[in-house]
């Protein structure tokens, strides 16, 4: 077992330390998530109204999310911030902003999509047969534009987690660092770890993001019954 290099999983504090580094990990994840999801949604709304003005302000939001990459925001928002305006943002904290930066834009367009892809016919029906506005949503719009946003939804909270990685670049301590400084720390005693330590990492973050998408699909069965 020594050669194959599994044993430095168990040195030590080894294997808490990379679960405590998967919190900090969930941690961002969740909270940029919940944001994403609230301000996200509001934002979609916006995009649907008949207002150019707004609708042009969010797709410029939209493009210039999109175009820059989640790591030139992740060193803008640390480095540049703080060389530049004086702003001192933690690592964690400037990992949320950008992620929930990121996800309020992508969150934003999945329910821009939604609400733009139920017929037009439906609301004006609803109206016809004495349905107040709230009663229209409550029992005809929102039932199907969760169902056609969850697949999209699941697959951003599934992004969100995955690409909360880079924040390493940052200083970070999360699951992929503490992996890292474990790996540096066993290099000579154990040359193999490296292979042992993300291949652990893998299977956390399988662990998280699989029962997710098992989640959305055992909801769009229900639905359909």
């Amino acid at each position: 077992m020594q050669d194959w290099g599994i044993s430095v999983l168990f040195e030590g504090r080894n294997f808490i330390r990379l679960l405590e580094g998967l919190g900090v990990t969930l941690e961002i994840s969740l909270l940029s998530v919940l944001v994403s999801m609230i301000l996200g949604t509001g934002m979609g709304v916006l995009m649907s109204i008949n207002s150019k003005v707004i609708r042009f302000i969010c797709r410029i939001y939209l493009n210039i999310v999109r175009i820059i990459p989640q790591l030139v925001l992740l060193f803008l928002a640390y480095f540049g911030l703080s060389k530049s305006f004086g702003v001192n943002l933690s690592g964690e904290l400037a990992a949320v902003l950008v992620f929930s930066f990121w996800g309020i834009a992508e969150m934003g367009d999945l329910v821009r999509g939604a609400l733009n892809s139920i017929p037009k016919h439906q609301y004006e029906t609803g109206l016809a047969v004495g349905l107040s506005r709230r009663q229209l949503y409550q029992y005809i719009i929102i039932p199907q534009t969760i169902r056609r946003l969850l697949p999209q939804t699941i697959n951003l909270i599934t992004r969100i987690i995955k690409t909360t990685s880079l924040i390493v670049l940052i200083g970070v301590v999360e699951v992929v660092k503490v992996g890292q400084q474990i790996i540096e720390a066993s290099r000579l005693t154990v040359p193999s770890a490296a292979l042992w330590i993300y291949g652990v990492i893998f299977i956390l973050y399988f662990i998280i993001c699989y029962p997710i998408s098992l989640l959305a699909m055992k909801l769009e069965k229900w639905w359909e019954v």
